[in-house]
């Protein structure tokens, strides 16, 4: 968030003064272990003597040379007490001198009691440190936050191949002073003023705290006039209240409330620093900082009497509080540079002690264990005699995962072996009493418990009940038959994935999550024993520590994605954005509509994304297709003619227009637009537009960045002129504009504005309608844009050396380039960046190869797609790739898309360098040699063109016949380059003919179908290729687009239907009363949804086409001219697809009685131009007549009703128009004898008549001839194409996640 200049200033000041409080005015870094005593270092194990970790201080040689462990020692660790709580900067290390033993990489935690560790994190959340490749080097590892601790302890990861870990370490820093309170949960410290009340303009408040639990008030002031403040802890995070003058803001609605931070009650220190200059806040906690505005109407924050710290004491009454007070201790705690615990523990009078506040931090010993593995964790341990009571057990838990085993106890039966199972299930803690195949009895409480906080459970036996308590809910109880015997052992978190006998059951996944306070039978559990192995046993869990992580904390999902988390990865819902993908980062809309034209659509309201996936949202807008022309049109909200009177140029009339688009959606629509052009009709009745004694306007209007516009209609920016004038046809040759005639006669003075970047007109001003008789008329039209100007913006790169240099873009977290490539040449670089150590590079590496590769820190990743047909074959090919937090992917053509997963704990920011180099590298070897088009990056177009022309070796545009805008090739269809001209390619069209403009129609008899068989399992779009972990709520975007004209006369009808292996179906038919329903069933044991865009009858005889586009949860339907939106219930992809069939479907895929019934009916009539993805299943039929692909039932034949359709619909306005021609005609001439006006017009009916059924029965014998001729070329076309062509007319690889490779 950009902070305004008027008072960044003010919070700059402020950080200045608080940073001076704070900062040490020495260097820090100093060494802190060098000094240190033996009994200082502690390890895990060591092995032998001479190894032991006294001897791991950096640079010492006696003994063994440093540390090493015992080779048997499941989790080796070194620890470093420095005696008092300091400050450390830096820490380094070395290998065990004299040895083939060091650690390359280890993990390093800090405590302030050596119990309860907190990992150390570099940046982006990784806790992986790089150490040493030999036994003497030193590596040295500035911290990139300092940490103030008395504990460290080097746990290693990774370690010598050719020996073992063997460690010596030093660690840099100061010294570091504290002042410290304890709160109790009952206890405050008050602060109370001089004065009645202090009032500031600004405010710094600094403080560190940790706490033991999630709820509690840090800091309370407030006022009589309705100022407050108030920070306080609230289910974990940090919420700041704050307030300025308004006694009107009391409803908890109404309040501002900013919130940091996650996970807060972990017992480690935090640091909130608070800077206020006026209404402009700054927020801090640790790292990260929000910047608001706080609400009030005032500038001051006035609070009466006290500040309290610790909780909100109610007046009157000494030791009643308000609210929950905090529990935990505050450190260094200052109000505008006043140390308020050091007054606190002086005793000064200002200070108020309720309760009891101690000024030393009490360290409970809470050991928390974390459970690493969904799959392998687990704790076994013996389950000693209960003493009084029966059987119990409790805990604490905090996970994210939706399901996991927490208990599970094995019990003495008789019979087959019986259960006792604690589990989290879809978020619920259930309690289930159960043989490994049969439930006998369960209860459930709790709603989310994997919210990541804290909970308490409880298990008691009380005689034949069994009693489960969660957190403060109402106790649960199962009821037993017999008393319930456990054996001699409970499993926590998992069973051993050894286990071959039946001692333990686990119904679903291992626990992956933290737990604390375990006790069995009333006896607590000693987790460091069993760390130590003198107690139970164990698998992949840390001991005294907690690693639980907020992965949603700083919302990774873009445009507004929804984040939800396990405990390993985090996933985004992009349901009801606009946008797919991991992270939400894709448009699922087109940027412009010209490619939706090139996508095979026809007019109608699309929702376009000028910007991609740029931080624009998309914009809906009317599609006006026509075959020479495409334009985009946005509506606002006063399109009717207004009138105008009584308006001076001192009281003007002004309109203001309010867009379906926001200023900037408009900005990026025009800036891709190649032109734009909107409206004006004036009429004006002694109104003027211009004073004529000085030039001054008395009318005016206003262009999308406020500026005053004074040139009317078509004009040249900056001339006072209207269309007239510029046509010199005015009504008064003496003025430019007709209104300034000042005639009482209406004028018009209507035109049309083409100056793209004053466009949209968003006021009008009127100011000359005050005189008598005097008044305008005025309606604004609809800004109307056309053409693409990216599609083909292209550079010719004819040196090796050359390449196009680009300002880098902030890709740090999320990165997608395409663009369309042909070349002749065998390799070349398509694009490079490179930073210091991070890059990303996109290449030809090879003829039929396109490379992604970057590297982000964990090591280069390279994503290879081969085709089967050369790609330097000097044609369009079309490249994709995208890079985000969790996934990296390419795609080229249709080719089958290559994905990777990216490691969640790995760095997830790209460092990348100032400049872009396009066509080349920053070396000047492997440079590109071809052309370059349509080159977009994260949402951005390059001007290729403009940069070619003043860069050597770069020309603009690109040569050949399918390098234009030219309407060559339709419908998808793909221009194909040749020595003497150019083919189309209508193997992707349902389309044929030279220029994939003729439809191909089937006529279907009674029983008669085509059925399209993929030949494997099909995928519309591309999935991860690791599931998400069970229960987990992962939304993979799923698209799928159908179209398909039909005409017929019988109802009900089985129009189309494709289905799935797992039986999920889409169909379409026509219901009982003729009219469309389209049902998607997604899932087989939920209901299907149901749409009915159209409820008239379609069985009509006429044609009717039918368009309908998924995105995800999102269904678009065009019936016709009609629009319409619908959203599923829920989003999910169509799978392991197994056929499609037009007309009469046989079979038990389908099972809804409806669609069955409309199956069963089949259809009678025609179908054409049936497309479904890249499957056009009419063409296939009546081009591969023998292929396994596509079997036919009944009587088919071919037909040309879409033609006909088109030429009737030519025909009737053709009439239509003739009539209203002799109409016309027939008025204007009364004065002849209605016999001979009677007889003229037989005579001129009939004769029309034989006109037009000679023109149509030549048109379709010209069109019958015309389209087996087409028929003939085009299959003749499809033998000599590529094999890769002929055989994919189904092309059943996945298509890719926009739709945006169009051939023209």
């Amino acid at each position: 968030m950009q902070l305004p200049k008027s008072w960044a200033c003010g919070l700059t000041l402020l950080s200045v003064f608080s940073s001076a409080m704070c900062a040490s005015h020495h260097s820090c870094d100093g060494s802190l272990a060098s000094l240190l005593p033996a009994n200082s270092f502690l390890s895990s194990s060591h092995f032998p003597d001479s190894r032991a970790a006294y001897f791991a201080k950096l640079n010492r040689r006696d003994g063994g040379g440093g540390w090493s462990p015992e080779s048997t020692d499941r989790s080796p660790w070194l620890q470093v007490d420095l005696q008092d709580r300091v400050e450390v900067t830096a820490v380094a290390t070395q290998g065990r001198h004299g040895s083939t033993d060091w650690v390359s990489a280890y993990m390093l935690l800090y405590s302030d009691t050596g119990r309860v560790w907190k990992q150390y994190m570099l940046e982006d959340s990784v806790g992986r440190i790089v150490g040493n490749v030999n036994p003497d080097s030193v590596v040295y590892h500035k911290l990139s936050q300092p940490i103030r601790t008395r504990f460290l302890r080097f746990v290693p990861l990774e370690w010598s191949p050719s020996g073992r870990a063997g460690l010596r370490v030093a660690v840099y820093g100061c010294t570091y002073r504290s002042y410290v309170a304890d709160f109790d949960g009952r206890s405050s410290l008050l602060y109370r003023f001089n004065q009645k009340s202090m009032s500031t303009v600004k405010d710094v408040i600094s403080l560190r705290f940790k706490s033991r639990q999630a709820e509690g008030v840090l800091l309370h002031g407030e006022g009589q006039r309705g100022d407050y403040i108030t920070l306080e802890l609230h289910r974990g995070r940090l919420a700041l209240h704050l307030n300025l003058d308004d006694s009107r803001v009391r409803s908890s609605s109404a309040r501002m409330v900013v919130t940091l931070g996650s996970l807060l009650d972990d017992l480690h220190w935090h640091s909130v620093l608070i800077e206020r200059f006026n209404k402009q806040v700054n927020f801090t906690l640790d790292r990260h900082t929000q910047h608001f505005r706080t609400r009030g109407d005032g500038d001051s924050l006035d609070v009466d009497y006290e500040l309290s710290f610790g909780g909100i004491p109610l007046p009157g009454k000494p030791g009643t509080f308000i609210r929950r007070n905090f529990h935990g201790c505050m450190e260094n705690l200052y109000y505008n540079g006043v140390n308020i615990i050091d007054l606190a523990k002086r005793r000064k009078p200002q200070i108020y002690s309720v309760g009891n506040v101690t000024f030393s931090c009490s360290e409970p010993q809470l050991v928390a264990a974390t459970f690493q593995s969904s799959s392998s964790s687990f704790l076994s341990l013996p389950a000693p005699a209960p003493v009084l009571e029966g059987p119990s057990v409790r805990l604490q838990f905090r996970t994210w995962n939706p399901d996991g085993l927490l208990l599970t106890t094995p019990l003495i039966s008789s019979q087959e072996p019986s259960y006792l199972i604690l589990q989290i299930s879809s978020g619920r803690l259930h309690l289930t009493h159960q043989t490994a195949n049969l439930k006998m009895s369960e209860v459930s409480a709790g709603q989310r418990v994997n919210d990541g906080l804290w909970h308490s459970v409880s298990l008691n036996t009380r005689g034949l009940q069994i009693i489960m308590t969660l957190d403060n809910e109402p106790a649960s109880t199962i009821q037993l038959k017999k008393y319930l015997e456990p054996k001699d052992k409970h499993y926590f978190g998992g069973c051993p994935t050894s286990q071959n006998d039946s001692s333990c059951f686990n119904p679903t996944m291992a626990f992956q999550g933290c737990t604390r306070l375990i006790f069995v039978n009333n006896q607590p559990v000693d987790l460091m024993s069993v760390q130590r192995g003198h107690l139970g046993s164990y698998s992949q869990i840390q001991f005294d520590l907690c690693g639980i992580r907020d992965r949603c904390l700083y919302n990774l999902c873009e445009h507004g994605g929804r984040c939800s988390q396990t405990w390993s990865s985090f996933y985004c819902d992009c349901t009801g954005t606009g946008y797919s993908g991991a992270t939400c980062h894709n448009s699922v809309y087109e940027a412009s509509c010209e490619r939706y034209r090139l996508a095979g659509s026809s007019s109608g309201y699309f929702s376009i994304d000028p910007d991609g996936s740029g931080p624009l949202d998309p914009v809906q807008v009317y599609c006006n297709i026509t075959e020479n022309k495409v334009w985009t049109v946005v509506h606002h909200n006063s399109s009717d003619g207004v009138r105008v009177r009584g308006s001076t140029l001192q009281k003007p009339y002004v309109a203001w227009f309010n867009y379906s688009a926001s200023s900037d959606q408009l900005k990026a629509l025009v800036s891709l637009s190649e032109h734009c052009e909107q409206r004006i009709a004036y009429h004006c009745r002694r109104s003027r537009l211009f004073n004529p004694w000085d030039g001054t306007p008395l009318s005016w209007w206003v262009d999308r960045s406020g500026e005053k516009r004074t040139y009317w209609g078509g004009y040249q920016p900056g001339v006072q002129q209207c269309s007239c004038g510029l046509e010199e046809n005015c009504a008064d040759m003496n003025y430019f504009c007709n209104c300034d005639a000042d005639r009482m006669s209406w004028e018009n003075d209507t035109g049309v504005f083409s100056y793209k970047e004053h466009l949209p007109v968003q006021e009008i001003v009127v100011g000359d309608t005050y005189r008598l008789g005097s008044e305008a008329m005025y309606a604004v039209g609809p800004l109307q844009c056309s053409g693409d100007k990216f599609l083909w913006n292209a550079a010719s790169f004819y040196q090796e050396a050359s390449c196009l240099l680009f300002p880098g873009l902030p890709a740090e977290l999320s990165l997608d380039v395409s663009f369309y490539f042909k070349t002749a040449s065998l390799s070349g670089v398509f694009l490079e960046n490179m930073g210091i150590q991070d890059f990303f590079r996109i290449e030809l590496s090879s003829p039929s190869s396109v490379t992604f590769s970057f590297d982000v820190g964990d090591g280069p990743v390279v994503l290879t797609v081969k085709s089967p047909v050369p790609l330097n074959d000097r044609q369009w090919h079309w490249v994709r790739v995208e890079r985000n937090v969790k996934d990296a992917s390419l795609h080229v053509d249709q080719l089958p898309l290559q994905i990777t997963e990216i490691s969640p704990d790995g760095y997830l920011r790209l460092q990348l360098g100032s400049q872009m180099f396009v066509g080349g590298t920053a070396t000047k070897q492997k440079g590109f040699l071809g052309c370059i088009r349509a080159f977009n990056m994260n949402g951005l177009n390059f001007d290729l063109e403009e940069r070619a022309k003043v860069t050597p070796g770069v020309s603009s545009g690109c040569a050949g016949h399918c390098s234009t805008s030219a309407g060559l090739c339709h419908n998808r269809g793909k221009c194909i380059e040749k020595s003497s001209g150019y083919v189309c390619d209508c193997t992707n069209s349902a389309y044929g003919g030279p220029s994939c403009t003729e439809e191909v129609s089937m006529s279907f008899e009674r029983g008669a179908s085509v059925t399209y068989a993929f030949q494997e399992p099909f995928s519309v779009m591309q999935n991860r290729t690791a599931a998400a972990p069970l229960g987990s709520t992962q939304y993979s975007m799923s698209r799928d687009t159908t179209a398909l004209s039909f005409q017929t006369t019988q109802s009900p009808a089985m129009l189309l239907t494709v289905t799935t292996l797992s039986q999920q179906y889409v169909a379409v038919i026509l219901a009982r009363n003729g009219s469309l329903q389209i049902w998607y069933r997604q899932h087989k044991e939920l209901s299907p949804d149901v749409f009915s865009p159209i409820r008239s009858n379609l069985a009509d005889g006429r044609l009717h086409r039918v368009h309908i586009q998924r995105e995800g949860k999102d269904v678009f339907v065009q019936v016709d001219h009609e629009n319409k939106k619908y959203i599923l219930s829920y989003d999910a992809a169509f799978n392991s697809m197994k056929s499609l069939t037009l007309g009469k479907v046989t079979g038990s895929d389908v099972i809804d009685d409806e669609v069955t019934y409309a199956g069963s009916k089949g259809f009678i009539g025609c179908f054409s131009s049936v497309q479904y993805n890249h499957i056009a299943p009419l063409k296939v039929a009546l081009l591969n007549r023998g292929s396994s692909l596509v079997s036919i039932r009944g009587r088919l034949l071919e037909s040309n009703c879409g033609a006909l359709a088109d030429l009737s619909t030519s025909v009737s306005r053709l009439d239509h128009g003739e009539k209203v021609g002799k109409d016309n005609e027939h008025h204007g001439d009364n004065s002849q004898p209605d016999s001979a006006v009677i007889g003229g017009v037989v005579t001129a009916v009939v004769f029309s008549t034989f006109c037009v059924l000679a023109v149509m029965s030549r048109f379709l014998y010209q069109h019958r001839q015309a389209q087996r001729t087409a028929r003939l070329q085009e299959k003749e076309h499809q033998r000599s194409l590529e094999a890769a062509y002929r055989a994919e007319f189904h092309l059943h690889h996945p298509i890719r996640d926009s739709m945006q490779e169009y051939y023209i």
